[in-house]
């Protein structure tokens, strides 16, 4: 029975991920837009990987169980990649909640239910969620426990307590991490292992999206006074990954890589402090 990774989101991060544990492994693919998943899949494809694509929306519990239940016809679920989201200059406050939090926490807990023993998974998150003023101990933990279907029912996660899209999306990044955490536990128990990545500003269309927004000077600031003084890419996001999902990241489970070039660091302690 062959080993099956899931990979949603159809894009840079994810391929080079896919691309570094694929070989050998079926790799079913998912993406909101079917044309995003259809072009990866093809130039996987022609570089000698088995993969099949579908159209998966994350923010539907129904769309996941479909694309698990595609995936689950070939195999056994030895992997899984979540690099599926939308930023804040693609979506409204509402939306960036419904995908970047509440899909993954549905991603997290559905696929814990199916992964095959010695599996692993990652999940991208964002170095925003490390940006932002500590949220406290009772709501990082409402964030990393509270059941999937009432998470965006938290007072927290309420409109009128979020000023804009930056900080919708810190919060899903910050809820991101804190779920890896929770279903480390859970994914223990099967003998499987997750955990999370946090980029900095990875050149990606989505990336150069932001560039090209409202908030395009700010994040080209940001990388010009970190200590890299660049942007990353994908390949150095997927170095990490594939440590963390191979058996050389064996003992690394509920835990997450901040790789931003130290950016992070120096909007507390160096240039770009406010």
């Amino acid at each position: 029975m062959n080993d099956v990774i899931i990979l949603t989101g159809a894009g840079q991060i994810g391929m080079a991920i896919a691309r570094r544990i694929g070989y050998g492994k079926k790799i079913v693919i998912g993406d909101k837009n079917i044309e995003n998943a259809k072009s990866i899949s093809k130039i996987m494809t022609d570089a000698g990987f088995d993969v099949e694509y579908t159209e998966c929306d994350i923010s539907s519990r129904q769309s996941i169980h479909d694309l698990i239940n595609k995936a689950l016809e070939y195999g056994q679920i030895s992997n899984f990649i979540n690099a599926a989201g939308v930023s804040p200059s693609q979506a409204p406050i509402e939306t960036i909640l419904k995908v970047d939090l509440y899909g993954t926490a549905v991603l997290l807990e559905e696929i814990g239910k199916v992964i095959k023993e010695g599996g692993s998974g990652v999940i991208i998150s964002s170095q925003s969620g490390h940006r932002m003023k500590q949220l406290g101990a009772t709501i990082d933990e409402q964030l990393a426990t509270t059941p999937t279907d009432e998470l965006l029912s938290l007072d927290v996660l309420q409109p009128e307590n979020i000023d804009d899209t930056l900080h919708a999306y810190q919060l899903a990044k910050r809820c991101n991490v804190k779920r890896v955490m929770y279903e480390a536990c859970r994914w223990g128990e099967k003998g499987a292992r997750i955990n999370s990545i946090s980029p900095g500003i990875i050149v990606t269309p989505l990336a150069i999206d932001e560039f090209n927004g409202p908030r395009g000077d700010f994040y080209k600031n940001m990388f010009a006074n970190c200590p890299s003084e660049r942007p990353g890419t994908a390949d150095e996001v997927a170095n990490v990954a594939e440590l963390m999902l191979n058996e050389g990241g064996a003992f690394i489970t509920g835990s997450d890589f901040l790789i931003d070039g130290g950016a992070t660091a120096s909007y507390f302690y160096g240039k770009l402090k406010p």
